[in-house]
């Protein structure tokens, strides 16, 4: 799962145009996850913690088998919301969650 096209909708372009690194860490989020499998719908919860100091916060989870890692990085501009990838088979897309 996750091997096959990538593609992202426009939320995520204007996300990616924000912060392109926080964007393409998703990507390696997934790719280097240690489970024994993948559930076809990835989650991220962006947060910006800390106004001050520009801390992002990245709340990664799926439901089956139960995953849920926490990753904190400081960023020159922190992004907030929910974020979906999901893999039919065939192919990934990232989205935004209102774009679901």
């Amino acid at each position: 799962m996750f091997q096959n096209d990538r593609y992202i909708t426009r939320g995520i372009k204007a996300l990616h145009q924000q912060n392109p690194l926080v964007m393409l860490y998703l990507w390696q989020l997934i790719d280097e996850m240690d489970v024994q499998s993948k559930d076809y719908l990835q989650v991220f919860v962006m947060r910006n913690k800390f106004w001050r100091r520009q801390l992002q916060e990245i709340e990664h989870s799926q439901e089956e088998p139960p995953y849920k890692v926490v990753h904190r990085f400081y960023t020159e501009r922190p992004l907030e919301g929910k974020i979906y990838v999901l893999d039919d088979g065939e192919n990934t897309t990232m989205l935004l969650a209102d774009e679901y």
